[in-house]
């Protein structure tokens, strides 16, 4: 098989993709199978990578001795490339029938298969020039994604979205650029690579780097006050919105954050440091502001939106702990939002395609029409909350208990967002359940909601499976923060 394993996921989708723009199909049967067989395919060839032949290390291109294209798959690639092989085919299959409904499936489907490389590149980088590159990449190609109506809203989230992305490359490669100059070598490495001796006296400079670096990367994580192009790109295509808001984009971001605070700068560099408090108190604001839009938005998507604004940044408020529990708590929330946050996208966009309405109170009265995507939606719904034992419980509580561990005055006020934030989380998530199942007389007067029903097989199967999934990691989350409390042991 060779190391080069490692590389057929990153590469396979890139070249296959262009098997779907090839030529106009008379037959969209046969493009779906062909997305379909590729998708499948390189999950198939992420997960021989990443449990067949693990920590094997592949240089694909040398530049100079610090400047290396390379892949490996290491502990924490393992989370992030595992979440997404298994929720990309899920989401093609939901793609088929949501798509039907619109146009340009073929451009759609190209640039939907090429973005499962380039995160797989994510994943994958053994370093940080590697991740950059493919970090800028993975903007280029969920671009066409996002503006895919390519209406003047679409223009105007495709505007926003390039120019928050170039602003935050421009920050990271600050960080880049002292990575490698500060660096004995570039690959990451658990506890930092930069060279105490050389940096030892410009410590304060060198974090300051860092918080830059952080808030590059930090965009598509969508911290603040850089969250606004997040809630901007719900106009593209659930499919889309639920990749960039739960699994690709943001997770990303929140995977390269991790990547330079744990293996290239180092917890040691920044704990107990003003760096250290800027990004937690950074983390808590964020968390606050994004619960509360989400509270003032009455459009569904949107809503979730700003929840995944908040959301994000109870991994990134685990992150800044800088310790064991920590990282694992705000590994374990990453899992768990993933696949709570992509149901709950999958259900929003079955409503939209069954009914096209978008905002709560246009939905008062059909949870009994649609009886099985409101019931995931609400199960998920609770996940999302925190309600135990439901997925979101754990991870909220462990990164609860890990702030009082490290025994910070920030980390205790950390807890005391945490709170807040699931107590707007029940009144965003809950007021469209009630609204659903419970509707007010007056707003069903004059409606004719007969033709109202669930969806099809393949959207309805897939959030179905997926609610079922957040239950089972809901009600055992212990293998998962086993592993997790692994990966971070050597921190």
């Amino acid at each position: 098989m060779g190391s080069y394993i490692t590389v057929l996921p990153v590469v396979f989708p890139f070249i296959a993709s262009f098997l779907i723009l090839a030529k106009p199909f008379e037959n969209k049967t046969k493009m779906r199978w062909i997305t379909i067989s590729i998708v499948v395919i390189n999950t198939i060839l992420s997960l021989i990578s990443i449990y067949a032949v693990p920590e094997t290390y592949t240089n694909v291109f040398t530049f100079s001795e610090k400047l290396k294209i390379a892949f490996k798959v290491d502990g924490l690639s393992t989370v992030f490339g595992t979440m997404v092989s298994i929720l990309w085919p899920i989401t093609t299959l939901y793609a088929f029938e949501y798509m039907s409904h619109e146009k340009d499936e073929q451009r759609f489907f190209t640039f939907f298969v090429m973005s499962f490389g380039i995160t797989m590149g994510v994943a994958f980088s053994a370093n940080m020039l590697t991740m950059y590159l493919f970090y800028e990449f993975l903007t280029l190609a969920t671009l066409p994604l996002v503006m895919h109506e390519m209406d003047a809203k679409a223009f105007h989230a495709g505007k926003m979205y390039i120019i928050f992305m170039m602003g935050g490359a421009a920050m990271a490669f600050i960080g880049l650029v002292i990575i490698i100059s500060y660096s004995d070598g570039t690959d990451f490495l658990m506890g930092g690579i930069l060279n105490l001796r050389e940096i030892k006296n410009n410590l304060d400079v060198i974090r300051l780097v860092y918080i830059i670096t952080f808030f590059g990367f930090g965009v598509k994580a969508a911290v603040f006050p850089l969250f606004f192009w997040l809630p901007t790109a719900a106009v593209a295509p659930t499919p889309v919105t639920a990749l960039l808001h739960a699994v690709a984009v943001v997770k990303s971001g929140v995977f390269a954050i991790i990547r330079l605070t744990y293996f290239s700068f180092g917890a040691y560099i920044l704990r107990d440091s003003w760096a250290q408090y800027t990004i937690m108190a950074i983390a808590m604001i964020t968390i606050l502001i994004g619960s509360g839009m989400a509270i003032k938005t009455s459009h569904i998507k949107r809503r979730l939106a700003y929840s995944t604004v908040s959301n994000l940044s109870y991994i990134i408020f685990g992150i800044s702990l800088m310790s064991q529990g920590g990282l694992a708590s705000g590994l374990l929330h990453m899992v768990y939002h993933a696949v709570l946050k992509i149901t709950l996208f999958f259900c929003t966009g079955a409503i939209l395609v069954q009914t096209h309405r978008e905002y709560v109170k246009e939905i008062e009265g059909i949870g009994t029409k649609m009886p099985i995507i409101f019931g995931c939606f609400t199960i998920c719904g609770m996940g999302l909350v925190g309600v135990p034992p439901f997925a979101g419980f754990h991870s909220k509580w462990n990164i609860a208990v890990s702030a009082v561990q490290i025994n910070n005055l920030l980390a205790y006020a950390g807890i005391f967002v945490l709170i807040v934030s699931a107590l707007l989380t029940a009144l965003y998530i809950f007021t469209i359940v009630i609204a659903a199942f419970f509707p007010k007389s007056e707003a069903l007067r004059g409606r004719d909601d007969t033709m109202v029903k669930d969806p099809g097989i393949l959207m309805k199967s897939t959030i179905i499976v997926l609610t079922v999934v957040s239950v089972i990691i809901g009600f055992f989350p212990t293998p998962l923060l086993y592993v997790f409390d692994v990966i971070a042991s050597s921190i």
